[in-house]
């Protein structure tokens, strides 16, 4: 069930006026109605959970959450008034925390028992601002700075105040108050250079810089495709690049020096899309993706984890791993490029293992907990997610299997 909060800017310079006589606090209500009605084209929808949250100091700022109804959102919505500082930092703060209240209690996060992709409340953050400096009681500030401290019981045990799946997309209103005399250029919407950006970035998202009603709209149609089941990863590779592939698969000897520096498909900070089962509608899984620390009995708290946890990939050709009787996890990665770097080498006959770093007890690197695929007909990637160190224990059972006479 994805729950879609809106992050509304009530302070009072989102009642300055565009060219089509609109305030900015107008065009945002219409905004959100506009893209609920977007998103009530498709039937997933019925179980979406809207809230809404304002720029007023807390707990005033939280309009519409978990107790209220679809009725009450839009009553809220409609009854919005820009008059306020422009606490964007605070505003945010109180989004998330608002977003993890139940967290701890659902066990969701399943602190110190590795990570469960299938375990997950997909989450979207829409901020409507104006870019304009932010201010609060002591006068403006030039950095965008979240309150450090959470009234939530477990908070402390993630560093950031974000969780994997749950992603910041910002729109940032740039209509102009004059027509413009030039015609509307069109094509992608670029990045705002606001404070807010390289925060929506950090958690997976984006922001938008939106200069016309045009832009606006072509920006919700973007934001609906958005709403994904998945979690977010970083992806780093470990070790040195893989040989070069020709077109036919087969190695090719380097015809040219290979470029210098580390290339984009070495870090990505990328979605994998957890679908939910067709019989059930929630998804299913058996394997967590594994702890960057080996516990210690001594060790009186669990330590801090980061929101998305770091897995290394290592382009050692390898044969996929599989046998009879044991499950294991599969998930499709975000287009990106390191799906086309993969992709472009065409060998959906061989994968890459993926490790998190310090998940092992003797080795920094730890052991492999699955590994990057191609597919068959090469159109995606895919994580596939084993037990942990599953080259030593799938041949294990396998063995096991023999001697049972299964």
């Amino acid at each position: 069930m994805p729950i879609l909060l809106f992050l509304i800017d009530t302070s009072a310079s989102m009642s300055q006026r565009t060219h089509l006589g609109t305030t900015y606090l107008d065009i945002a209500k219409g905004a959100v109605e506009t893209f609920m009605k977007l998103r009530a084209r498709d039937p997933a929808s019925r179980g979406d959970r809207y809230m809404l949250v304002t720029f007023d100091d807390p707990p005033y700022g939280i309009k519409a959450g978990w107790k209220e109804n679809h009725a009450t959102f839009m009553n809220e919505l409609k009854n919005l008034q820009a008059v306020g500082l422009s606490t964007l930092g605070q505003s945010l703060r109180t989004s998330f925390d608002l977003l993890n209240l139940n967290r701890l209690v659902t066990g969701i996060d399943n602190y110190g028992q590795g990570r469960n992709p299938f375990f997950l409340e997909p989450s979207i953050i829409v901020t409507i601002t104006d870019g304009n400096k932010l201010t609060n009681s002591s006068g403006i500030q030039d950095e965008l700075h979240l309150p450090l401290n959470s009234p939530l019981p477990g908070s402390e045990l993630t560093k950031e105040p974000f969780r994997w799946d749950q992603r910041l997309f910002s729109l940032v209103l740039r209509l102009p108050g004059l027509m413009p005399s030039e015609a509307e250029q069109l094509g992608s919407v670029p990045s705002d250079e606001s404070a807010i950006t390289p925060m929506c970035e950090v958690t997976g998202g984006r922001s938008y810089c939106v200069c016309t009603q045009r832009m606006l709209l072509q920006c919700l149609e973007s934001l609906v495709q958005k709403v994904q089941s998945g979690v977010v990863l970083n992806f780093e590779k470990t070790g040195p690049d893989p040989a070069p592939v020709g077109e036919d698969g087969i190695l090719e000897a380097l015809k040219s020096a290979p470029p210098l520096g580390p290339q984009l498909w070495h870090s990505c900070h990328k979605l994998i899309y957890v679908r939910p089962n067709h019989k059930t509608g929630v998804p299913v899984g058996h394997w967590p993706i594994p702890e960057s620390f080996w516990p210690d009995q001594n060790s009186p708290t669990l330590p801090p984890r980061n929101a998305h946890p770091v897995v290394k990939f290592s382009c050692v050709d390898c044969d996929p791993m599989v046998i009879d009787k044991l499950p294991f996890d599969k998930y499709e990665l975000e287009p990106s490029p390191l799906t086309q770097y993969i992709l472009e080498r065409k060998s959906p006959l061989t994968c890459w293992q993926v490790y998190v770093n310090n998940s092992g007890k003797y080795s920094d690197l730890g052991h492999p907990f699955g590994y990057l695929k191609a597919s068959t007909a090469l159109n995606c990637v895919n994580l596939f997610v084993m037990p942990y160190n599953y080259p030593v224990l799938l041949p294990l059972l396998g063995k096991y299997d023999i001697l049972q006479g299964f």
